[in-house]
């Protein structure tokens, strides 16, 4: 009897345990996201930091992580907006401008998101920014360690619906986790909160 109580017991905290590990580091949804249903969603070049080797690895992983999810009817992923880019002058002209005055001034100019949004054909966008992408010694451990941070804009108002961050760290003893793979569980969780 004891024993199938400590079973128990210890079966319990194993399914908390791995249900705390599981929620986000944060998640922020703006009040009007709830009647946000974008069809059409663009992936927008990475935001690597430090990070270069990261750069063609994450733009596929957030692209494919949304395709997975079915909740859109077409999802243009990086190498394709890139296309665009390259050979629509305005479109590459209005996505410079609207990401200089979203990093300098932390401004998602309303009138240049709707230029993006008719010439690119899309209701919304997503930028993914890379926080942390390494190996690592932590506390005498080895770990592997993955950190995201996702933005989703109304192509239409420029509006911020949705902004999350999240992390995985993975420890090991001999053989590297890879970091794609970590990635991919990051994305995964983080996706599942986004507004479809």
């Amino acid at each position: 009897m004891i024993k199938k109580l400590f079973v128990i017991c210890v079966l319990i905290i194993c399914i908390l345990s791995a249900i705390a590990c599981g929620s986000l580091r944060f998640s922020q949804l703006a009040p009007e996201a709830k009647d946000f249903h974008p069809q059409k969603v663009a992936v927008f070049p990475v935001d690597v930091g430090n990070y270069e080797e990261a750069r063609g690895v994450v733009e596929k992983i957030a692209a494919g992580v949304l395709i997975e999810k079915k909740w859109f009817t077409n999802v243009i992923d990086t190498e394709n907006l890139n296309r665009q880019i390259m050979v629509d002058e305005e479109l590459r002209k209005a996505i410079m401008e609207y990401l200089a005055k979203l990093n300098t001034l932390d401004f998602s100019d309303p009138d240049l998101s709707r230029k993006i949004g008719e010439l690119a054909k899309v209701d919304a966008f997503l930028l993914v920014f890379v926080d942390a992408w390494n190996y690592a010694v932590e506390k005498d451990k080895k770990v592997a360690k993955v950190n995201l941070t996702m933005k989703l804009y109304e192509a239409s108002t420029g509006k911020r619906m949705w902004k999350a961050g999240h992390d995985i760290t993975e420890s090991y003893i001999l053989s590297k986790p890879d970091l794609s793979k970590v990635a991919r569980d990051v994305a995964r969780d983080m996706v599942k909160e986004m507004p479809h």
